[in-house]
């Protein structure tokens, strides 16, 4: 009898102790993973360029046909505030009376100033001939400056005897004969046409954003970036 009631504690302790221990754990509930939402920046899209393939200052163009063959090179291009030149037709104050208002010369030059907001872009270009005939040369309105989506002309000076301070060239289009409207070179490097042509721009220019551009013929194009 003792047998049967000790047997019958140890059931009663033992389902006890196993109702404890399911009382004293609670189910666990799955904790969710976190996710970490990933952020990707694009990467900005590059500039468009309005000439892919332009030149770099020195480079050369070659154009023309059948013996009459010619390179083109823009070698620099410089912006000013301003600048002083010289003419021995235009500098007495009897040529300035018949011009208009006088523009105030000292020590035999003349100051050019550019409107409010501007400066002017100088742009050297040298066209040789390399053929064998003479060419026909491009004009200065076939030079044309682009710069932030806009075209600029060049400006010319008043007459193939002006001399501009610090520059030992004269401008372009009184090199190639007719006033700059139609002209040839002739082959040799003596006959090299080297000379200037100006642009009025916004004095924020930055050149390197900045091209030359000109029709060398009909089946030439070429641009050259200024920066």
């Amino acid at each position: 009898m003792k047998r049967v009631y000790a047997l019958s504690l140890f059931f009663i302790v033992a389902v006890l102790i196993a109702c404890a221990g399911c009382a004293g754990t609670a189910p666990q509930t799955p904790v969710p993973a976190t996710t970490v939402p990933v952020t990707t920046t694009a990467a900005p899209a590059p500039e468009p360029t309005p000439y892919p393939g332009a030149l770099a200052l020195n480079q050369e163009a070659p154009f023309g046909i059948a013996g009459k063959n010619g390179t083109a090179t823009v070698y620099k291009a410089e912006v000013r505030s301003n600048y002083s030149w010289s003419s021995p037709s235009f500098n007495s104050p009897h040529e300035q009376a018949q011009a208009g208002a006088p523009l105030g010369t000292q020590h035999g030059y003349n100051t050019e100033e550019p409107a409010a907001g501007n400066a002017f872009l100088f742009v050297y270009v040298r066209l040789a001939d390399t053929g064998s005939e003479r060419i026909v040369a491009p004009s200065p309105s076939q030079f044309a400056v682009n710069y932030d989506g806009k075209t600029y002309s060049y400006s010319s000076v008043s007459g193939s005897d002006v001399t501009v301070s610090g520059v030992r060239v004269t401008q372009y289009d009184y090199l190639i004969g007719s006033g700059g409207v139609l002209g040839y070179i002739q082959p040799g490097a003596s006959n090299v046409a080297d000379g200037y042509l100006i642009y009025e721009v916004p004095a924020t220019i930055d050149l390197t954003k900045a091209y030359l551009v000109v029709t060398l013929d009909a089946q030439h194009q070429s641009a050259w970036k200024l920066g």
